[in-house]
């Protein structure tokens, strides 16, 4: 009998871990080829692992929790065939190698007095990714030995240390090595905010305790890195959407008898956002310490609500190299398998810029929060029939016209105020401008 190990294949560009979230299969089960081992979490997407080989499962090398490498073997399957040796099938992936700036950044002390290694002790074990960034952080093995861990059995899972680090940030630091003097951290309203979102509440008999999906948790933690890191600042337009509003009125059944699909207004949307972006590539940028990553590709994030009111950021890949029946299908496939569960997590990654239709919950306008890396994102607002100034040749009179307002929140770190009014106002340009008489 041979051995298959199974690995954490690659999930797309930039995904180099994922949580084990649960095992569909135990130890001496028969597992069939293609059928799903366990499931694994990467960031807000759940993934199956499913098997190359049919055999039994004879071995388990991670927990429930536990954080994987891309490249990790993760399980050992029993196969038919002669000798013990160990086999892959599968190909070769290729891991993301860190730069040398990053490098040395991580591996620096974090203060001259304090060098710590921390290790797994007596019945608690810690992830390597744990041990990584405790060591990082300065974390002694006492501090870690006394994080309360949310992970099964109260193990530290990365949410638990990295949620302690920043409490402890904002906390005076006690050095047990080497005497040394330590400055207390300037405090911050939203690092103050974050603290005292975390300080205990008191509960009376008749409220109700909720506890906090995985995702919950994890959108609650990049929304207050969000407004920790960027300078948010905002924009405003409104757009005279009536041409668009009556053109996609006359040909909506003939798309959708052609197409077999729904022609909605997203995807007129996405299209002068990426023509904007073209205009504005400073605006298609990412914030890296001091250095500015200027983004070949357009690729737009469109926020999407779920049914449990958490939300997801699919991303449509090369946005501007898409004609409206491209981008039309895009939306529609990436908004059903959002709503279905069925998104894969390359689906979210590499986004450039973000749009959200806060006018889908009858919003007539919203101050997004930027989705980091990035530095601005697009709110739609609800389109309402309004009364409105229209000037003609003859003379200026009142008429009935579809607006809408664009809300833009930028960070204002690397891009000043007129360079955000500049963009939103080009896509409100781009709307007005529609051709009425445009064929699909």
């Amino acid at each position: 009998m041979a051995k298959f190990e199974l690995k954490l294949p690659k999930m797309g560009e930039s995904v180099a871990e994922a949580t084990l979230t649960a095992w569909l299969k135990e130890v001496g089960d028969t597992i069939e080829e293609d059928e799903a081992v366990l499931e694994i979490a990467t960031d807000k997407v759940d993934s199956e692992v499913p098997s190359e080989v049919t055999g039994v499962l004879v071995e388990k090398l991670f927990e429930i929790d536990d954080v994987i490498q891309v490249g990790q073997t993760i399980a050992v399957i029993e196969i038919e065939g002669g000798g013990s040796d160990i086999v892959s099938v599968i190909p070769e992936v290729n891991v993301e190698v860190p730069s040398k700036e990053i490098i040395e950044k991580v591996a620096a002390p974090i203060t001259d007095a304090v060098q710590t290694t921390v290790q797994s002790s007596g019945t608690r074990f810690y992830s390597p990714l744990v041990k990584n960034i405790a060591k990082s952080e300065g974390i002694s093995q006492e501090e870690l030995d006394n994080i309360s861990g949310t992970g099964k059995e109260g193990r530290v899972t990365k949410n638990d240390i990295l949620l302690y680090v920043e409490n402890r940030s904002s906390q005076p630091t006690q050095l047990t090595t080497t005497p040394s003097v330590v400055e207390e951290p300037v405090k911050s309203p939203a690092k103050e905010t974050a603290k005292a979102a975390s300080a205990p509440v008191s509960v009376n008999g008749g409220d109700e305790i909720i506890e906090m999906t995985r995702m919950g948790k994890l959108i609650a933690h990049h929304m207050v890195e969000s407004v920790q890191t960027a300078a948010h600042v905002q924009s405003f337009i409104e757009a005279d959407v009536t041409n668009i509003w009556n053109w996609r009125k006359k040909v909506k059944a003939d798309f959708m008898n052609r197409e077999g699909e729904n022609l909605t207004f997203t995807p007129i949307f996405l299209e002068a956002v990426a023509k904007a972006l073209k205009d504005y590539p400073m605006l298609n940028i990412s914030i890296d310490g001091d250095k500015i990553i200027k983004r070949e590709n357009i690729n737009l994030g469109m926020a999407a609500a779920l049914a449990d009111g958490n939300l997801i950021v699919p991303v449509i890949k090369n946005a501007d190299q898409l004609n409206l029946v491209g981008m039309s299908k895009a939306v529609n496939d990436l908004a059903q398998r959002a709503r279905s569960g069925k998104l894969k997590p390359d689906d979210i990654q590499g986004g450039t810029y973000t749009v959200t239709n806060v006018g889908t919950f009858g919003s007539i306008m919203g101050t997004p929060i930027i989705n980091q890396p990035q530095v601005g994102i697009l709110a739609l607002g609800a389109i309402r029939k309004v009364p409105a100034v229209i000037e003609t040749p003859d003379g200026d009179f009142i008429g009935i016209r579809y607006k809408m307002f664009l809300s833009h929140s930028y960070d204002h770190r690397v891009v000043n105020g007129a360079l955000g009014g500049q963009f939103v106002k080009a896509v409100a340009d781009y709307l007005e401008a529609w051709d009425s008489n445009r064929e699909i």
